[in-house]
């Protein structure tokens, strides 16, 4: 019998030949092909008088030079609005290269075209670019008070307003036994993977088709992008997705300016072009996210339940909007974490600022909301002298509530609802895992030692699985190898090992036996992209409906070449056998050729394929009515609405009572994203998000001056955590299925990184009794803060 694979944490199938340094990563390919480089801004505001490329255009191995004017009409309009809203009321989306005024460091100029990177580097060195400098909006205060215009068409600089209400919140928190106002900010940071951005273009003008390599997260949407803006047919282009060195939501953005101008070169030139992004540029030029400016206020009662929550915050998505409002909307929505509020409004206005734009960022809003909810309750806690952990127990949402409905709308358009989940449960778990109830001594013993010892924990919900579809297709070979094909890419998750699991199982064959393509429009045509921790709940549901296909094909052909009822019948160790006599059956890959009524016998196997060998009907068609020739099969899986993952951190921290340096002792997660495919994927993931949520909260940071420069443009000086700045991560799961979805599972790819600066924020301040109302914190800050505060040594 075949070992399940489904549940089993099997080792990943894809790191061997990784860890071999065999990837095959964009800038290993099209050695041969021409080389661009991007003239970017170096400043944050100014308008374009003259570019002068006079200097330039001598330089041995140029081939050209693109600038605004040099486009023709359809690439010189504006990159699309992703995800169009109602409340976004002055959208405003880049050009490919700047149309006579940069909006922020780093902005596309011009681009060059040389024989290789260097002589390109050469080139931009020599073009001179005329600006005026006009004033930089940096300080999201300022820029919707009277600290001038981003964009001359938008006065106040604000791209959208919007609110949200249950209930009457400010009556409620009028009303209130307690009330408490707070401040609660999260500063701007990057995805930063360890590949940039990059894309490499050929086009056949034999076939009259261009195949683009990306390093993207959507590619059929990429695809769509470059044959709308290059005017050909969606069967002209094909995007291929090669190995991705890590995304986190920077290359979730589509298209970048660099994947339409590289292909469109590509065609102009007649040769292959190719962008390779470095360091600086990914800093100054891809996405960030995460800074908001928070204010919130809740009324509470004597037992510490939140009787009303108030929020305000201003979102900086910098100089363009080309995702819409979905971060924003994220954090509105889901900052409500796992508790019960029936008097919530929440208000935000998205806000143009001459900084790099924003996407979303791993965890895409809800570290931010996060941060302010359980600070907040922490808060709560603190006021009434309550253990934190019972004020959130009193506040959970209770599991016999699910599916719970907020009232509000999520990112997707869709109800606001929670699928499952317990809460209590989790919390329970979590102080096991911890020792919450023996923490206070373990701080006491500290104290006497003249150690400052502190521990917080923070709690979160995750909406996963958005959609609106994924697909999959699966094929047996008539070799027996199973073919499984999705359009999302994967950039490092183990999708070949999760959806090798999904179908191995319903097939009944060994996982060596399944091969899984992603991120290949040649394979798969209609697909959304990798983000939202969406993978494994879209396609693999989608792959599962598809092999379930095969599955009942397979039964159906074997029942009839055996004549043997399907019910008696059942598929194990790549046969399908009469159940109770395994002896009797035929393999998959002779029902796969049985699939196939062959003229033509190749093979002993395919003997018994053609039209003319064994038992049928000659007055019935070889391919019945209603079938096709293959075992394969390709499904959809396209929700009514999203699954929420859910999970809860806690933090021990031990600061330096005379430098303030502060150490991560101790980090346990308990984390529920329903059924389990391989639980050794998913403690990768959450280890993964620990890390960042780590560096989220004590390192990462965009640190802009008044004039709108990245002061911190390079791994020199943007800090992030190594191996020995993240502790050991102890990590529990409960699983509660997901009703919405045939597998029970709901995503797992963001959940660690939410609640790490709201975790160990609250284990600072617990340490320190300092509170902490923004983050990240260094040790020079909260030393000064301590200072104030009369606690510093």
């Amino acid at each position: 019998m075949t070992t399940r694979q489904f549940g089993t944490a099997v080792a990943r199938v894809e790191d061997p030949r990784l860890l071999r340094g065999e990837g095959r990563y964009l800038d290993d390919l099209g050695h041969d092909a021409l080389a661009v480089a991007i003239l970017r801004s170096p400043h944050a505001h100014a308008r374009i008088r003259d570019i002068d490329v006079t200097a330039a255009v001598d330089v041995d191995g140029l081939v050209a030079i693109y600038t605004y004017e040099d486009l023709p009409p359809r690439l010189q309009q504006a990159m699309p609005l992703l995800i169009p809203h109602p409340s976004l009321t002055a959208p405003v989306t880049q050009k490919v290269l700047a149309d006579g005024e940069v909006n922020h460091v780093g902005e596309a100029v011009a681009m060059v075209v040389a024989s290789d990177r260097y002589v390109a580097e050469d080139v931009l060195d020599r073009i001179r670019v005329d600006y005026e400098i006009l004033p930089a909006v940096v300080d999201l205060e300022v820029a919707v008070g009277n600290g001038g215009a981003v964009h001359d068409a938008v006065p106040g600089n604000v791209a959208a307003e919007m609110e949200q209400t249950i209930g009457d919140a400010p009556s409620a928190i009028e009303a209130a036994p307690h009330r408490l106002s707070l401040r609660l900010d999260i500063e701007r940071s990057a995805s930063t993977p360890m590949e940039g951005r990059g894309v490499h273009a050929r086009w056949d003008p034999d076939d009259r088709r261009l195949r683009v390599h990306t390093s993207t997260q959507a590619p059929t949407s990429v695809r769509a992008a470059i044959a709308t803006f290059l005017e050909l047919d969606f069967a002209q282009v094909e995007v291929v997705v090669p190995d991705v060195g890590g995304g986190f939501g920077v290359k979730i953005m589509h298209p970048w300016p660099e994947e339409i101008l590289v292909p469109w070169a590509a065609r102009l030139l007649g040769h292959d072009v190719k962008f390779t992004e470095d360091r600086h540029e990914h800093f100054v030029s891809a996405n960030h996210e995460r800074g908001q400016v928070q204010w919130v206020e809740v009324g509470f009662d004597d037992d510490g339940r939140i009787l009303g929550l108030d929020v305000r915050f201003l979102h900086d998505h910098g100089a363009y909007i080309p995702y819409g409002l979905i971060v924003p909307i994220i954090t509105s929505t889901q900052l409500l974490g796992p508790y019960r509020i029936e008097h919530y409004r929440v208000r935000f206005q998205s806000v143009y600022t001459n900084k790099t734009p924003v996407t979303p960022y791993r965890g895409a809003g809800r570290p931010q909301g996060c941060f302010l909810m359980e600070r907040t309750v922490d808060a709560i806690a603190a006021q009434l002298g309550l253990d934190r952990t019972e004020v959130r127990a009193r506040n959970f949402i209770q599991p016999d509530e699910m599916p719970y409905a907020f009232g509000l709308t999520f990112q997707d358009g869709r109800d606001y609802t929670y699928d499952s989940g317990d809460f209590p449960a989790s919390l329970a778990k979590l102080k096991e895992l911890v020792d919450w109830d023996g923490f206070a001594a373990r701080k006491e013993a500290a104290a006497a030692e003249g150690r400052l010892l502190g521990i917080g924990l923070a709690c979160y919900v995750e909406g996963t699985g958005v959609g609106p579809y994924e697909g999959g297709h699966v094929l047996v070979e008539p070799n027996g190898t199973v073919q499984v094909a999705t359009g999302l890419g994967t950039q490092g998750q183990g999708h070949q090992t999760a959806f090798a699991q999904i179908a191995a199982d319903e097939l009944g064959v060994p996982l060596e036996q399944v091969k899984v393509v992603t991120g290949d429009t040649r394979r798969f045509q209609y697909a959304v992209g990798t983000f939202a921790s969406r993978a494994a709940v879209m396609s693999g549901n989608a792959i599962h409906l598809a092999a379930r296909k095969v599955r009942e094909k397979a039964l159906q052909l074997a029942s009839d070449a055996l004549e043997v009822d399907v019910e008696d019948l059942e598929l194990a160790d790549g046969r399908v056998q009469v159940v109770g006599s395994p002896d009797t059956g035929l393999p998959l890959s002779m029902l796969a050729t049985l699939s196939n009524p062959l003229r033509y016998a190749f093979d002993e196997h395919a003997k018994a394929a053609t039209q003319f060998a064994g038992p049928n009907d000659p007055n019935k068609p070889p391919v019945a009515e209603g079938q096709a020739p293959g075992l394969e099969g390709t499904d959809y899986y396209s929700p009514v609405r999203s699954t929420f993952a859910n999970g809860m951190h806690a933090v021990e921290v031990e600061v330096d009572p005379a430098t303030s340096d502060i150490r991560i002792q101790r980090y346990a997660v308990v984390h529920d994203c329903g059924n389990l495919i391989n639980p050794r994927i998913v403690q990768g993931q959450v280890l993964g998000g620990v890390a960042q949520g780590v560096g989220g909260a004590l390192y990462e940071r965009m640190a802009y001056d008044e004039h709108g420069q990245l002061l911190n443009a390079s791994f020199m000086d943007f800090l992030m955590p190594y191996a020995t700045e993240v502790p050991p991560v102890e990590i529990d799961h409960l699983e509660t299925p997901s009703p919405l979805n045939p597998l029970g599972i709901k995503g797992a790819g963001e959940a660690g990184v939410i609640p790490g600066s709201a975790a160990i924020a609250a284990a600072i301040e617990d340490a320190t009794g300092v509170p902490i109302h923004a983050m990240p914190i260094s040790p020079s800050q909260l030393h000064e803060l301590r200072t104030a505060a009369g606690g510093a040594q």
